[in-house]
């Protein structure tokens, strides 16, 4: 037998409302365990085990959840904005109720990679600069990228309002008229790449990010949609914020 645990805080927790909700759930017989319905709210299942379904609905229990989503233009990296439609507006319900949250910043008008996760733990060490995992962007700037650019970036910038940056890797893909780049960080300041590439006078163009750790966006993966992550992908993740 797996662990077990009581009926109402597993439904809270899967996100059908607080544990109050969820006893309110099963005593109304929305709830079926293995077909039928439970003898109390505080009955206790096992999550492996026992098949459990909420308006019909399989209930799957996970004590995290991650996705990944290939960002697109035009939305926000928030839950809410007031005047903006968030990533969590593309989100299934099913996905929302989870209470996902975007992890770190991708600016608004930039795509690419972005993580949607309810584990607290793991989205704090991934973004915090402490721990110091790698977050790799294509760009493409206005201007002819040099080797004396890539040497600034190694030595670290400061920011037009005078904040240190740490060193980051440039790597010179296309010099032209219109550069393209790659350059990976290890942290997230505000904006921080496009106010980096403007210190070195050569304003982004487009932005997307590609890699957050180990973990590479999943190019057959059209931009606004999402995949959860798999298993493998979780563990290279939680190892790299160690």
């Amino acid at each position: 037998m797996g662990r077990t645990m009581r009926l109402d805080k597993l439904i809270a927790h899967m996100g059908y409302g607080t544990r109050s909700a969820a006893k309110k759930l099963i005593k109304s017989g929305a709830v079926l365990v293995n077909g039928a319905l439970p003898s109390a709210a505080d009955a206790h299942v096992d999550p492996e085990r026992d098949e459990i379904r909420v308006f019909e609905e399989p209930v799957h229990y996970a004590e995290h959840v991650y996705y990944m989503m290939n960002k697109p233009p035009g939305v926000v990296s928030a839950t809410v904005d007031r005047d903006f439609p968030t990533v969590v507006d593309l989100v299934p319900e099913t996905y929302v109720r989870r209470g996902l949250f975007p992890v770190g910043r991708l600016d608004r008008d930039a795509v690419g990679l972005l993580l949607l996760t309810d584990d607290g733990a793991l989205a704090h060490r991934l973004t915090s600069p402490r721990h110091a995992v790698e977050k790799e962007y294509e760009v493409r700037a206005q201007g002819v990228l040099t080797e004396a650019d890539v040497e600034r970036f190694a030595a670290g910038l400061l920011l037009e309002d005078g904040t240190p940056v740490r060193p980051a890797r440039l790597e010179i893909v296309q010099a032209g008229p219109e550069s393209i780049a790659r350059v990976t960080i290890t942290e997230g300041k505000y904006h921080q790449v496009k106010r980096m590439f403007l210190v070195i006078g050569k304003p982004v163009r487009h932005l997307k990010r590609v890699r957050i750790g180990p973990l590479l966006l999943d190019e057959g993966l059209s931009e606004g949609a999402l995949r959860p992550l798999t298993e493998p992908e979780v563990r290279a993740l939680k190892e790299a914020a160690r």
